[in-house]
């Protein structure tokens, strides 16, 4: 039995649960559409990938020692968070003033394509700055004494991407359930305008910021 193993999913878990950009976007545009929803969390998860290629790869190393770099990232990523928010923001606006273009379809957020979908959930997560962090920081600390650093540091990035292909599929799944209440107009603005202030205030903390590290 590998108790460190099960130590690390059990950190994991909590880290790929907790609320954060990749969650509010998801949720938001599994209001429009489960395949919306859905597609936004393997795009979630395809992001993820990405990391775990940097941090095998050892370039996630270089991205948080040179700072000009991962300044770079964290701007473009607060950037395209703060877009996302706005574009919530603005559409929770024109739903309160006039109805909105989809007043009419039970309080839908604004149809996302699942291709559009699927983009918004990868770039979201990809232009994290803080993933490359995390995976810094974490995954070392779980890597035995006298194990070859590659193969743990892969099955342990494995990991993570798995429980985000778990955990983001399953709230797609779960708000789409919940839609029937969650679209009410009142209760779609009041979401729509959520996720837009939450997805503008990380935005904002990115573009602004320190660097994080």
């Amino acid at each position: 039995m590998d108790a460190q193993l099960i130590a690390f999913i059990g950190v994991a878990a909590g880290m790929v649960a907790l609320p954060g950009a990749d969650f509010t976007v998801v949720a938001r545009n599994a209001l429009a559409s489960r395949a919306a929803g859905v597609a936004t969390a393997l795009g979630v998860a395809g992001g993820l990938l990405v990391h775990t290629a940097l941090a095998v790869a050892g370039l996630a190393a270089v991205l948080v020692t040179v700072p000009a770099l991962f300044r770079t990232v964290q701007i473009l990523g607060g950037a395209y968070v703060l877009y996302l928010g706005i574009s919530a923001l603005h559409a929770a606006r024109r739903r309160t003033t006039d109805g909105g273009p989809d007043a009419g379809r039970a309080g839908r957020p604004s149809v996302t394509g699942p291709r559009r979908a699927l983009r918004q959930g990868f770039l979201t997560n990809a232009l994290n700055p803080k993933a490359p962090v995390l995976f810094l920081s974490l995954l070392p600390q779980f890597v035995p004494d006298g194990q070859p650093p590659v193969p743990r540091t892969l099955l342990l990035a494995t990991v993570v991407v798995l429980l985000a292909l778990i955990w983001f599929p399953a709230v797609a799944l779960l708000v789409d359930r919940l839609g029937r209440w969650l679209r009410r107009p009142r209760a779609a603005r009041a979401i729509e305008g959520g996720s837009g202030a939450a997805l503008t205030a990380l935005g904002l903390v990115l573009v602004t910021g320190p660097l994080l590290h």
